[in-house]
């Protein structure tokens, strides 16, 4: 099995298996999939939402989304990349190291690059070792209320600082390893990570970077200042970011890939940087990242 990380091929006898919640087309496939799992000697393991959706006959083994991860050896992700974004939140949390292969029902995903008719021999791959599997950067949210740490949080995507939709412009405060970086009047901050690059950071004007490069993003919402450029960072920086001393900053929100968040009080710091853990993510045998590029961005289109 080639990786990113160097590891090994390792043993796989139980398969999670997570379905997109009310994805109707998934019912077949899941049954299908458990025989051919039951055919080679191997357990599936159904996520309860999804076994209660596609109707898996009694007796299989099931298990909440966030307890999935440490009782499989592999995990199957059938539906988008928000789904798959959801579970990897879910393996990194539970510190287990196990490959995540990612399905698409619709069009091609940035993260959920195989096909429907690709399942099959990616499984096999996985399987007999010779799969390459990516190891993705995620990064790790920590917000600071009074000196103490209030809330830990893993991201896959992104990391991102707004306003209520009633509230004014923000002022922010940034700070990159122990240097002053900028104060920035805008909608809001994404912190993204390079898997994260091609998601809100690309609708709001940042680069996309290669999931390989060693980066971090930092890239303004609507900025105050047309000044106010994304930059690109090293992934071994710390970034803290807080509401400016002295600003009108009501209503302010952290959300963690866009599923998860809370409020922002005037003295937090939120800071973020490469997370200990990696997400690993099965790579389309068929396509290059830069296939998926010109698939989902047109770039083939005149």
């Amino acid at each position: 099995m080639h990786s990113a990380s160097g590891r090994g091929p390792a043993a796989i006898e139980r398969v999670g298996i997570v379905a997109k919640t009310r994805l109707a087309e998934a019912a077949g496939l899941v049954a299908e999939l458990a025989g051919w799992l039951d055919a080679r000697g191997l357990r599936a393991v159904f996520d309860a939402e999804t076994a209660a959706h596609v109707g898996v006959p009694p007796g299989r083994p099931t298990c909440s989304r966030d307890d999935l991860p440490a009782a499989c050896d592999l995990l199957v992700v059938l539906g988008g990349d928000g789904t798959l974004i959801g579970m990897a939140g879910r393996v990194a949390q539970a510190g287990v190291d196990i490959p995540i292969l990612g399905v698409n029902f619709g069009s091609l995903g940035f993260l959920t690059e195989i096909t429907l008719p690709e399942l099959y021999d990616a499984l096999e791959s996985v399987l007999d070792g010779s799969a390459e599997i990516e190891a993705r950067l995620m990064l790790r949210a920590r917000t600071l209320r009074g000196g103490s740490l209030f809330s830990d949080r893993l991201a896959l995507n992104d990391v991102v600082i707004t306003k209520s939709a009633l509230s004014r412009i923000i002022d922010l405060a940034v700070t990159v390893g122990d240097q002053a970086a900028m104060r920035m009047r805008a909608d809001g901050l994404i912190i993204a990570s390079p898997t994260g690059s091609t998601a809100y950071n690309l609708a709001a004007g940042g680069p996309i970077l290669h999931p390989a490069v060693e980066a971090l993003l930092l890239t303004p919402i609507a900025p105050h200042m047309l000044t106010n450029r994304p930059i690109v960072v090293h992934a071994s920086s710390e970034i803290r970011v807080q509401p400016a001393p002295g600003a009108s900053n009501d209503e302010l929100f952290v959300t963690f890939d866009g599923q998860s968040g809370h409020p922002i009080q005037p003295d937090d710091v939120i800071v973020v940087q490469r997370a200990e853990r990696v997400v690993r993510i099965v790579k389309a045998a068929t396509r290059t990242y830069f296939d998926v590029l010109r698939q989902k961005l047109k770039w083939s289109e005149r």
